[in-house]
């Protein structure tokens, strides 16, 4: 079982191996552990206020309050000004995630930031997380951010570091993998410290490789000498995963103060996922003491989470499947091994055994013990017919239209809701505006918007939608493409020397 803490000086240590020690503004830098373990807090600590106090506070407070307990190394002056940099007017809302009824459930909307995808309510204070880090911890190095995308954290991050002093960033994304406004908005990328590159690969080709550089440690060598040194902006960095969870926390607290629930109520999370970064940070929100009943797993039709929750079995060794929920189409879903960490009753020798596996046989099987572990969670999936039938109908009945990815967590919703009859008030993350998949989202509602032009749709959208048009959209329209490399999968590591010779 997990165990809870409100120590002064939270350690994190290797999912791989708990002899590793350091403070959380090591692990921010660092990204990844050098054993290819993923960092996380020796105890987990557990809310230091009730819920109840939480409804007074706006959204930085609440997320000083939760975050504060992680970070235990920074300074309250240090952890304030991250956050109050973070978290202003880049987005379009002072509540930052507001929450939206519609359909019989509530949906949490994290895309009001600068690049309309929930990646911003991360990647816009990690940034300011790690150069407070690089100082504390005298680094001397420019820090290169390396990152995999499956078409959000990409723009997010790159928008969070574009000429950050200090910093550079190489983003690697599957060049046929994304939605055309997801490759526009990283392509025309004007920051003078960034680099973009398309993959002749998927998702987990670019995250493997990701990987792959991260391990080389004659690069990580030879990178010291000319002063860089790796760290990750994708959800396998703490410096990401920390800031999530309080949106899980700020909604339950907005129900609480509209007395949509009551003092201690549960409710449920409706989670569409893909890497397993948005939905472990509402499995550590509940593990600090949220009250939450049910995590649900949302899958697109490339369901390995949705198989390993329902069998016990985790095997990516299965067809690779491009669907309009792209951000999702990944089969190698690394935050799980944090879950599995915590559900082997914090064994590393029993979750690097089952991540070897996973390396050389594509699969591995969890133990019945570790099966009972995952009693808090269901999980189900959406075919690509029913997360455009899911749009169609949510619009027809209440006017609100929801982006793929979200479709994906409300048709699951539904078929939850059928099983269980479970009347239990239920948020659903809802990860994107629907204007980053207007070709979709649009076709979904009437045949009749197929083959029109991306930005054509998009003033479709807003008229029916009766919503503004989000600048990220109206920036790229007429945007000079500035990054055009592309490369194959064996070619990563040579790019990003390039880039930083």
């Amino acid at each position: 079982m997990l165990q809870y803490s409100i120590e002064m000086n939270l350690q994190y240590t290797s999912t791989r191996d708990n002899k590793v020690r350091c403070s959380a503004s090591e692990a921010i830098l660092k990204g990844l552990c050098d054993d290819g373990g993923l960092f996380v807090p020796v105890e987990l600590p557990v809310l230091p206020v009730p819920v109840r106090d939480i409804c007074g506070m706006d959204y930085k407070e609440c997320a000083y309050t939760v975050m504060k307990e992680f970070l235990t190394d920074f300074t309250e002056e240090e952890l304030r000004g991250c956050i109050s940099r973070a978290y202003d007017e880049k987005f379009d809302t002072p509540e930052i995630v507001p929450l939206r009824q519609a359909g019989g459930a509530f949906y949490m909307e994290l895309f009001h930031g600068k690049t309309i995808a929930f990646k911003d309510m991360a990647l816009s204070i990690l940034p300011h997380l790690m150069t407070t880090a690089a100082k504390k911890n005298n680094v001397k190095n420019e820090i290169v951010i390396l990152t995999a995308t499956s078409g959000d954290t990409g723009k997010a991050a790159l928008a969070g570091f574009a000429d950050v002093k200090g910093t550079r960033i190489v983003v690697f994304y599957p060049k046929d993998g994304v939605s055309r406004v997801q490759k526009l908005q990283m392509v025309t990328e004007k920051g003078k410290n960034t680099k973009v590159i398309g993959v002749d690969g998927n998702f987990d080709d670019c995250q493997t490789g990701v990987k792959a550089i991260f391990s080389d440690k004659e690069l990580g060598r030879r990178l010291d000498k000319k002063g860089y040194q790796f760290s990750s902006a994708n959800s396998i960095n703490i410096g990401r995963l920390v800031p999530q969870i309080v949106y899980y926390v700020y909604a339950y607290s907005r129900l609480l103060k509209d007395n949509v629930i009551g003092d201690g109520e549960e409710v449920n999370f409706v989670v569409p996922t893909g890497n397993f970064g948005n939905i472990l940070a509402a499995y550590y929100a509940k593990m600090m003491g949220l009250p939450v009943r049910k995590l649900i797993c949302a899958s697109n039709e490339n369901k390995v989470l949705f198989d390993f929750f329902r069998t016990g079995e985790y095997d990516r060794n299965r067809e690779f499947i491009l669907t309009s929920s792209p951000s999702m189409d990944i089969l190698i879903s690394s935050n799980l091994e944090r879950l599995i960490y915590h559900i082997a009753g914090n064994d590393p020798e029993k979750n690097a055994a089952l991540m070897a596996a996973l390396r050389t046989d594509g699969r591995y099987e969890i133990t019945s013990f570790m099966k009972k572990e995952l009693t808090g969670f269901e999980a189900y999936y959406s075919s690509e017919k029913e997360t455009a039938e899911k749009i169609g109908s949510l619009f027809k009945e209440s006017g609100y239209i929801i982006d793929t990815h979200t479709a994906v967590a409300g048709a699951a919703y539904d078929k939850y809701l059928s099983d269980t009859k479970d009347k239990t008030v239920t948020l659903i993350a809802s990860t994107a505006s629907p204007f980053k998949f207007a070709g979709s989202v649009m076709s979904a509602i009437d045949r009749g918007y197929e083959g029109k032009e991306e930005f054509e749709l998009a003033d479709e959208l807003s008229v029916i939608g009766k919503v503004k048009i989000p600048p990220a959209i109206e920036e790229i329209r007429n945007a000079e493409i500035i990054h055009k490399t592309e490369c194959k999968i064996d070619g990563m590591m040579e790019e990003v020397e390039r880039f930083l010779s």
